[in-house]
């Protein structure tokens, strides 16, 4: 076990944290991965750092024999961080319009010193289908984080 790191390393310091907040809520029909309102940039320090990304709002669809699928996409690069079929989560519905709380949390590495855009992306799986992301009467929050010399190796 790691009892101690040599002063000389700095690791995992935040280094500087941005936040998006919205209380609008958006929709789509289109079943392929749609980008939202809810965006944000951030320019890393050094090609060595990390960017934590947090998102966290409300989610709902229209019909209980599908699911909506979410994700959040490097737009700098257009990378669809989460699983490309499916994205990063699913929501599914037991019956009729319910909304749920949605969440989504990843630790990406950009390898850049310019600026990078994270956008949230959605979609329902199945045509008929109507999925939201966020709602009027909730705050949705986007927050990025610069984490500094992230170490690599597992212990």
């Amino acid at each position: 076990a790691i009892t101690a790191l040599p002063a000389a390393i700095s690791t995992g310091k935040v280094l500087q944290v941005v936040t998006f907040t919205s209380d609008s809520e958006e929709t789509t029909t289109s079943t392929s991965f749609v980008g939202s309102a809810k965006r944000l940039s951030i320019t890393p320090s050094s090609t060595s750092n990390k960017i934590l990304i947090i998102y966290s709002g409300a989610s709902a669809h229209n019909n209980n024999s599908s699911h909506c699928e979410y994700t959040i996409y490097r737009e700098t690069t257009s990378t669809n961080l989460g699983n490309s079929n499916d994205g990063m989560n699913q929501i599914y519905n037991a019956g009729g319009l319910g909304y749920n709380t949605l969440s989504m949390t990843f630790l990406d590495s950009p390898s850049t010193t310019s600026s990078v855009e994270y956008r949230v992306y959605f979609r329902p799986n199945a045509s008929g289908t109507t999925a939201t992301l966020g709602r009027g009467t909730a705050t949705s929050v986007l927050t990025l984080m610069e984490i500094e010399g992230w170490l690599s190796k597992q212990y």
